[in-house]
């Protein structure tokens, strides 16, 4: 058995040279997923990419040829793939300069350290002379921007979160906005070795600990946590959270010493509460009309988190919506209003359940990486505004307290991920990516990214190539050797790379004459030395290779975060503009944005199910993440494929949901707005609230071939709007948009997304 690592955790494999023959999860994993089954079903799939291909188009007419997404593909070799790639990279650089070209690649596509596909793309476009670049993520995009003005920087706080361990002795109540998803929890970029969410969650409730999940969905919270459900409306967190904290303030239950030791502003968002500026006390009742959830219960819960070692913990969805700062604010100000920042067991938390490695104790240590380089390109976008870049070059917007203009792309590198998964309203998206001269994409598979490109050169899977790799925040650091031979033609990204470098007169810039085996030892060997100057002794490269892994050391157990804050916020002040806890954000408040004020309050979406548009479009969608896959990987895997119905993604809808419709569990049903329409298998749950169509992300984009905004194979970003999240952040709001649902009475059409695309005639 050999050892391998994925962004869902480990597993140990069998392999005949040509396919994995035995799969199943590593020993050292106490709560194994299924999503390992997916890697093994998929590697040969028919949607696997055997050999270089060029659309047609592109190939009989030159860059800037209609027909992207429409076109069949011609397959040719390596050389010619070469020739014409090289040869259109001097052109646009040559022509249009380094800001013509978007360097994408969204970084999920490798848990391996050397063969990231965001590293790899990022090096070799930096050795051409850079590339426009993307900011912040689709995740957490909202949140990154915001919190270094309010608390403190996102990344840090992610890697020094109070550890579990802490939580589970001395917490008495954890109320979870948006739950604590044991799917997402599964998950981290590089790679989760043990998962326990299950288990901590069992431990903090034999000792007492009570759990309050405000959600929609009663499943974002494990059974074995014991929660108890409450099931806001979507959108409406920010109204019940103002209400909490306006019985904090109203019955003399906030921690005023506090508040004037470690916050600024609190008084001038107190007045918004207490109604003094707008005329609105934002009281239980005031919120209950908002949010379904009964005013005796908002208050008698205030009154339960004042009495308790509470923490206040936000999952990321709630901020992938409309206005999704205000709730990640508001979790910030109700736990300084509660004075537990900083204890043990109490204070903020953001992003339990959301990834696995928050609440894990600090890894001392990181690992070998290969450098980017340096982009001397100072353009950038925020990631979710790719299709504003690419439909509206030359346009001015605003973006954190700058005014930002678009670059004009004529070349799209893509190499890892999948926009055509991340990114919303796809239809649209499909007419910005008609707009560059090329676009080009590496993959292992025909996702709907490499259907609308026009250079497409097949990538290796993880499995069939060596590597090495470890978590974010992860203790275990596992060799990666091949498991199999390559799939067809398929080149590991870094020999694309290196070949094309060296047509481009860059190669001694990108490979430093190292081949990728030299790489992986050299780079090991560095870091090694480099660990040994420190005192820090690991075994040579080649015991590594021959073992099952290395455990790094990480931060001892008690890790609370804010706690030399809580201690001495004058020697240990926070990175915001004060070194207190915004609560009124001066900065914020100076950049005038009518949709980011400068203290936290309730502002209504467009799209929810309290607003005129509900009359029409009357059930919430909530597009959250999958629980077979992670986002669109691997969809055509085993695991991913056994949850379909009739071949489409399931959407979930509550029994009294279904009855109203004369819908039935297993019918094929549509879904739809002034947006698009996408067909979905309905699964009838009383786990999910009335006035909810839960249908998850991951399904690939598969658009009728006459309608682009119809999707049938169940992709929710047909329906979901792309617009900021505010001018703040620009980030996306992906999770939530309004729908209709109903019965699909046509004739099902056939998926081509289970299959190749179409090819011609191989041309040399």
């Amino acid at each position: 058995m050999t050892t391998h690592l994925t962004h869902w955790g480990a597993f140990e494999a069998v392999s005949d040279g040509r396919r994995l023959t035995e799969v199943r999860p590593w020993s050292g994993d106490p709560e194994p997923m299924p999503l390992i089954e997916n890697v093994a079903s998929a590697q040969h799939h028919p949607t696997r990419i055997d050999r270089p291909h060029i659309r047609r188009g592109w190939l009989e007419h030159g860059p800037g040829a209609p027909g992207r997404g429409d076109e069949p593909f011609v397959p040719v070799s390596w050389d010619r793939a070469f020739e014409l790639l090289s040869g259109e990279l001097r052109r646009v650089y040559d022509e249009f300069g380094a800001e013509s070209v978007y360097g994408g690649s969204y970084g999920w596509a490798s848990a391996g350290r050397f063969h990231h596909a965001q590293s790899q793309v990022h090096r070799f476009l930096n050795c051409l002379g850079g590339y426009v670049r993307h900011v912040n993520s689709y995740s957490m995009g909202t949140s990154t921007v915001l919190l270094p003005h309010i608390l403190g920087d996102l990344y840090w706080m992610l890697g020094n979160f109070t550890a579990k361990s802490v939580i589970t002795e001395h917490t008495e109540l954890i109320v979870a906005f948006g739950g604590l998803s044991p799917k997402n929890a599964a998950v981290t970029p590089g790679g989760v070795s043990r998962h326990h969410t299950r288990g901590w969650l069992a431990e903090a409730r034999a000792n007492g600990c009570r759990v309050v999940s405000v959600t929609p969905l009663r499943d974002d919270t494990p059974a074995e946590a014991g929660a108890e459900w409450l099931a806001s409306r979507p959108g409406s967190d920010a109204a019940l959270m103002l209400a909490l904290a306006q019985v904090l303030d109203a019955e003399g239950l906030a921690d005023n010493d506090f508040l004037a030791r470690y916050t600024v502003g609190y008084d001038r968002f107190a007045a918004y509460l207490r109604g003094e500026s707008d005329g609105v006390v934002k009281d239980p009742r005031w919120a209950e009309a908002i949010t379904g959830v009964p005013a005796d219960r908002i208050r008698a819960l205030a009154h339960e988190m004042a009495a308790a070692r509470t923490l206040v913990t936000v999952s990321w969805s709630l901020q992938r919506a409309r206005y999704g700062e205000q709730p990640v604010w508001l979790g910030v100000v109700l736990a300084a209003m509660l004075g537990q920042i900083g204890l043990p067991g109490g204070g903020f938390g953001h992003g339990y359940g959301s990834t696995g490695s928050v609440g894990e104790p600090t890894r001392r240590l990181g690992v070998p990486r290969l450098a980017q380089g340096v982009n001397p390109v100072e353009t950038f976008i925020p990631v979710a505004r790719i299709s504003d870049m690419l439909l509206n070059p030359g346009a001015s917007y605003d973006y954190n307290g700058q005014r930002l203009v678009y670059p004009d792309i004529r070349l799209v590198y893509w190499c890892g991920g999948n926009p055509f998964h991340h990114h919303q309203d796809l239809a649209r998206l499909r007419r910005a990516f008609a707009r560059p001269d090329t676009i080009v994409v590496h993959d292992a598979f025909w996702t709907a990214s490499a259907r609308h490109a026009d250079i497409v050169l097949p990538s290796t899977m993880t499995i069939e190539r060596d590597d090495y790799g470890a978590g974010e925040n992860d203790r275990m650091f596992f060799p990666m050797p091949a498991l199999t031979r390559p799939h067809g033609e398929a080149r590991d990204d870094y020999a694309i790379f290196a070949e094309l470098s060296e047509s481009l007169g860059v190669g001694k810039e990108f490979t430093e004459g190292r081949t990728a085996e030299e790489w992986l030892r050299d780079l090991y060997e560095q870091w090694r030395a480099d660990l040994s100057a420190r005192g820090t002794t690991m075994p040579s490269f080649d015991e590594f290779w021959a073992g099952e892994g290395i455990t790094l050391p990480v931060a001892e157990p008690g890790q609370v975060v804010f706690a030399d804050f809580r201690a001495d916020p004058d020697a240990h002040p926070l990175t915001t503009p004060t070194g207190r806890i915004e609560i009124f954000s001066e900065t914020i408040d100076g950049f005038g944005y009518a949709d980011c004020p400068g203290h936290p309050v309730w502002l209504e979406p467009e799209e929810w199910l309290g607003g005129a548009a509900a009359q029409r479009f009357p059930l919430q969608l909530i597009a959250n993440q999958p629980r077979t896959k992670l986002h669109s990987q691997l969809d055509v895997g085993a695991h991913s494929q056994s949850v379909k119905v009739a071949g489409r993604e399931p959407v979930r809808l509550h029994p009294d949901e279904a009855s109203a419709r004369g819908l039935r569990d297993g019918d094929v049903v549509r879904l739809f707005n002034d947006r698009g329409s996408c067909l979905a298998g309905l699964v009838v749950d009383d786990a999910v609230r009335p006035g909810i169509a839960q249908l998850s992300t991951g399904a690939w984009y598969d658009p009728d071939p006459s309608d682009p905004t119809f999707c049938r194979h169940g992709n929710p970003n047909v329906l979901t709007a792309d617009r900021p999240s505010s001018t703040l952040s620009q980030g996306s709001t992906g999770q939530l948009c309004l729908v209709q649902l109903e019965a699909f009475t046509g004739e099902l059409p056939d998926l081509a997304v289970s299959a190749a695309p179409e090819t011609l005639p191989v041309c040399d």
